[in-house]
């Protein structure tokens, strides 16, 4: 199974979700997803088995409890497939960062002048953390 089928689906990214924060008890991971999603145990079970068949899950037993914890590897071929187009969306959001630092910039200049101080343009002593 491809990385990316086992990531569509929404109850498997919700227990990926679960498990980044460490190792948790199938029946505790149960108890989540059941509220959340509305599913049974066994559904659960199904989605736990795919996982780590796959290889996004460890499993171990503790006794009679099966502690399920996050496997990385496969996350991190994931992560460099996408690398290859981080470039398409790290162009737009350094232009959002532009936009909204000059937005601030504009707000601030229109309430000092509202105030009748002076602006950001007419001495360095008014700039802040926010211009640069």
């Amino acid at each position: 199974m491809q990385a990316f089928d086992v990531l569509g689906d929404p109850v498997r990214r919700r227990i990926l979700e679960l498990l980044a924060d460490g190792e948790q008890a199938a029946g505790a991971v149960s108890g989540v997803v059941r509220a959340e999603f509305g599913i049974s145990q066994p559904a659960v079970s199904q989605h736990l088995r795919v996982l780590r068949e796959s290889g996004f899950a460890t499993v171990r037993a503790d006794g009679t409890r099966r502690l399920y914890a996050v496997d990385s590897a496969p996350l991190r071929e994931v992560a460099l497939w996408l690398e290859r187009f981080r470039r398409l969306w790290s162009q737009r959001l350094e232009a959002l960062g532009t936009e909204l630092a000059r937005g601030r910039r504009t707000s601030r200049e229109q309430r000092e002048n509202a105030a009748g101080t002076p602006s950001a343009g007419s001495t360095s002593e008014t700039r802040s953390e926010d211009d640069t």
